[in-house]
């Protein structure tokens, strides 16, 4: 258990050769030069060069830290947001904290926040989801990512491996979850937390948020509870197991997003009735003028999230898993869900061809192989067009839910928050048998 704020690195931006940016007031950086201004760092002959924004050398190095001197910030130029998702693109982004630029055996630059998890948070709540959302949702969601982040670094110290794989010729199954960052804690991105420093205006909300609820973690018996989080469960949320390893987890059960009770899903006719279907759940939710309360501007395009549609030709199909997987099927003839969780979400598909067929998943690997960034969830039906005796014109998905569905639903707790909901009962509706604790 921990007994202070934990410090953290967060990783903002890797790969490149050359990052620009710029010290929005003085950082000290090694041999006690003290720098602000636009810069520019690259890799020149193995080693990292930082250059002002003269063009002139300032300090070189293979690790390189900078050093906020007052309340001084530091912008990095396009960053990616929503990496291989629908709603990808680049920012140029500000944040507080050391900036620690860090040379990779490649030649490229890893660019890396460090900061206390306090801060961090209030960056994830108004980056995740909109700062005008109501206070006792923004507090529930403090004290999640709170959660999520500690018990997620106790996971880091016991397992190093990256993501899991079982790999035979018939059968893909892999999770990904964030051992894969080697580097730094977390990743600034939707894979681990969305996380965009001060970019987005961090309101007094927020502030109130992250300051009422300091310290305060979800616990259960002795143990800080991974507590995870998505967009929109669909109406049901969804068991740890199915998207990442077969570890049982009894705080996050499968639990239905409503005042009442909805039947888990156990066969394939329930299936395709639960997504055919528009329940009443708190994730339900078309109102536009609440969509733009409580999600920010780079969410409010998708609309279609508790339901959805995607259709493709076979063709479009076939090219995409191919893309995505290095998988050649042949001509796709049938997709076929062999095992769900109770949310629909399902955790090992089938794919047919007529050059070969193969069994994925996960959850996450399964709405990678079948769109071009991701499909909304696994929660889906298929059904084919064309010739039954022949390979189908056209593949049509009908879905539910945005994201993996497991623990928190973002979109249904602040709408329990918008119905009167305090931040305690939201935590407890998502989290089965957990107690609030504060350690600092």
């Amino acid at each position: 258990m921990i007994s202070s704020e934990p410090n953290i690195s967060v990783g903002i931006l890797e790969g490149k050769r050359v990052v620009y940016g710029t010290f929005n007031g003085p950082y000290e950086l090694p041999n006690s030069i003290r720098l602000k201004g636009t810069f520019c760092a690259k890799c020149e002959n193995n080693t990292l060069v930082l250059y002002d924004d003269e063009g002139i050398e300032v300090v070189k190095s293979r690790e390189l830290y900078c050093k906020p001197i007052g309340n001084a910030t530091f912008t990095i130029n396009d960053v990616t947001v929503g990496k291989n998702f629908h709603w990808e693109k680049k920012e140029h982004q500000t944040f507080e904290g050391i900036l620690r630029l860090s040379l990779v055996n490649d030649g490229s630059i890893i660019v890396i926040n460090e900061i206390g998890i306090e801060s961090y948070v209030k960056s994830v709540i108004s980056s995740e989801m909109s700062a005008e959302s109501p206070l006792e949702f923004l507090k529930a969601q403090a004290i999640v990512s709170r959660s999520w982040l500690v018990a997620m670094l106790e996971r880091k110290k016991k397992n190093t491996q990256p993501y899991q794989t079982n790999y035979t010729e018939e059968q893909i199954i892999r999770w990904y979850d964030c051992n894969d960052h080697i580097a730094y804690d977390v990743c600034a991105d939707d894979h681990c937390q969305r996380y965009q420093g001060v970019t987005k205006v961090i309101s007094q909300s927020v502030k109130e948020a992250v300051n009422n609820t300091r310290g305060t973690y979800l616990v259960q018996g002795n143990e800080i509870c991974d507590a995870r989080f998505s967009k929109s469960c669909g109406g049901r949320t969804e068991l740890f197991e199915t998207c990442w390893e077969d570890s049982h987890h009894a705080y996050l059960q499968s639990i239905s997003d409503s005042e009442v009770e909805f039947a888990p899903i156990t066969s394939e006719a329930e299936a395709e009735k639960w997504i055919l279907s528009s329940p009443e759940a708190f994730c339900n939710i078309a109102d536009t003028k609440v969509l733009e309360q409580i999600l920010p501007s780079l969410d409010q395009k998708t609309t279609d999230f508790f339901r959805w549609k995607v259709k493709y030709s076979r063709e479009e199909l076939e090219e995409i898993i191919g893309q995505k997987s290095g998988f050649d099927p042949g001509k796709l003839m049938e997709i076929t869900p062999l095992q769900r969780g109770p949310s629909g979400r399902i955790h090992k598909l089938r794919i047919t061809g007529t050059k070969r067929s193969v069994v994925i998943g996960k959850e996450l690997e399964i709405r990678r192989w079948l769109s071009e960034t991701h499909l909304y969830s696994s929660a889906f039906i298929v059904r084919n067009e064309g010739n039954k005796n022949n390979p189908p014109d056209n593949f049509v998905f009908y879905g539910a839910g945005w994201g993996h569905g497991v623990g928190l639903c973002q979109i249904g707790s602040a709408v329990m928050a918008l119905k009167g909901y305090s931040a305690e009962k939201i935590s407890r509706h998502y989290f089965n048998n957990c107690e609030l604790k504060k350690f600092y």
